[in-house]
């Protein structure tokens, strides 16, 4: 028997996704663990890979469609003792008694009863007939103009639904002109549909085809500026949808501390010479993630989350840092950093960052989290204010490190400095606990020997 390959259900919270690219065509052989297709959730590309052994028989979402429902059978599985041909058959034929069930029940319900009787009338009697509601498909089955296919010009002949036939049939239209896109090329209702509304444009005289055609008039905003429309990705329109909610519904608080960089740079760099042998090279960003998740172990009340009646204390420090893919925003997750080594929470983070600009992140490395980081200092931007990712309660943004003017030793000097803003719920934090928090991380970056143990 064929195997359906089903739209699988690739987040806890994914319900439907877009079917990005298939890796395989019909006719592949693929194993256990075989990349299959990339799909589009609403977080993220991720990979299909194959669970059973078996070759491609049959590829029924084409790739680039978009609503996917999961367990929407999406391609089908020959196995290793199957027939691929007899398993494409099977699966066209299962297709198509589907269709005459279509047609058969259409048929039933317009022709079969008087408009007067109970069934006419929209009701739910059972046929008298002992074959039930397959009479009328005996019948259809039965009828020559239905049952064979339509000869192409070229001798091929058309694979068409019974449905499809009778539809082009009433329309007027000539099946050999239509392409099908149900399996194998079946030709369906839809594609019948569609052939109809173009049958217009085909009709024009060979002369009015020939002519160029009318450029398109240029759209223009509500200010008359011209614009293109761009339709917007699932990782985006979640993005749109939640950070809509959490502005309306998270009463944000926001405080803001000037932090010395220079001791933090010179320690860096020392620790990326010793480590030069190893292949690890520190950012600055891979230290700021260490000084949240240890400021966080020394003012615990702000690693929660509000949950109504209660509050979510957390006892591991779950950093989600913000990076920037073509996609959308995402925020991969550095767990348990405040335990970690910064060789370690450098490795990873640059591993996740890959992941993360290439859609591959799997859902345990972007779903959670206990606080967020977001770093736009490398574009130059001094100071900013971040949305909070609920159902978290805090995120820390910084902004970019430079020489200012600062009172070094009771002198006026100059010292590379950096803004911090951190953004909380003030369901949750107070903001004396969240003064506390940004003057802790104030002190781990300026005394930065408190990241090495």
């Amino acid at each position: 028997m064929p195997t359906p390959i089903k739209m699988p259900a690739l987040s806890p919270t994914m319900e439907e996704g877009t079917l990005a690219k298939w890796l395989v065509k019909e006719g592949d052989q693929v194993s256990a663990g075989d990349i299959m297709a990339e799909i589009e959730t609403d977080k993220a590309t991720m990979e299909f890979e194959a669970v059973d052994e078996g070759t491609i028989v049959a590829i029924d979402v084409p790739e680039g469609t978009e609503g996917v429902k999961v367990g929407t059978v999406i391609a089908t599985l020959a196995g290793e003792d199957e027939d691929p041909e007899e398993t494409k058959a099977a699966a066209g034929s299962d297709a198509a008694s589907e269709d005459t069930n279509e047609s058969a029940n259409e048929s039933e319900s317009k022709d079969a009863a008087p408009a007067d009787s109970p069934a006419g009338a929209g009701g739910d009697e059972a046929p008298a007939s002992g074959n039930g509601g397959n009479g009328a498909a005996t019948s259809a089955r039965r009828d020559p103009a239905k049952a064979p296919p339509v000869p192409r010009a070229d001798g091929e002949r058309v694979i068409a639904s019974p449905l499809a036939r009778r539809i082009a049939e009433q329309k007027g239209i000539d099946l050999s002109s239509v392409t099908g896109s149900g399996p194998n090329g079946r030709i369906v209702k839809a594609d019948v549909e569609q052939a109809e509304s173009a049958a217009p444009a085909a009709a024009a005289p060979s002369a009015a085809r020939e002519a160029p055609a009318p450029a398109a008039p240029q759209q223009q905003g509500e200010f008359g500026a011209p614009y293109e429309e761009v339709k917007l990705n699932n990782v985006r329109k979640v993005i749109a949808r939640r950070l809509t909610e959490a502005k309306q519904s998270i009463p944000h608080i926001y405080l803001t501390v000037d932090v010395r960089l220079d001791a933090l740079l010179k320690l860096r760099g020392e620790l990326n010479a010793s480590l030069e042998a190893d292949g690890v090279k520190l950012s600055v960003n891979d230290l700021l993630i260490k000084a949240l998740a240890r400021a966080l172990q020394r003012v615990p009340q702000c690693n929660v989350s509000f949950q109504g009646d209660a509050l979510h204390q957390y006892q591991r420090q779950d950093i989600s840092v913000a990076v920037a893919a073509p996609s959308g925003l995402i925020t991969p997750i550095v767990t348990d950093a405040g335990r970690k080594g910064l060789a370690q929470i450098s490795t990873e983070m640059k591993e996740l960052a890959g992941k993360a600009r290439e859609g591959k992140l799997q859902p345990h490395e972007y779903q959670g989290g206990t606080a967020s980081l977001s770093n736009l200092g490398m574009f130059g931007t001094k100071q900013f204010d971040a949305v909070i990712n609920p159902p978290q309660a805090m995120i820390l943004a910084v902004g970019a490190g430079e020489k200012r003017p600062h009172v070094i030793d009771g002198a006026l000097g100059v010292a590379t400095m950096m803004t911090a803003t951190g953004s909380f719920d003030h369901r949750a934090i107070d903001g004396v606990d969240g003064a506390q928090l940004m003057d802790a991380f104030r002190q781990l970056v300026e005394n930065p020997m408190g990241l090495l143990v």
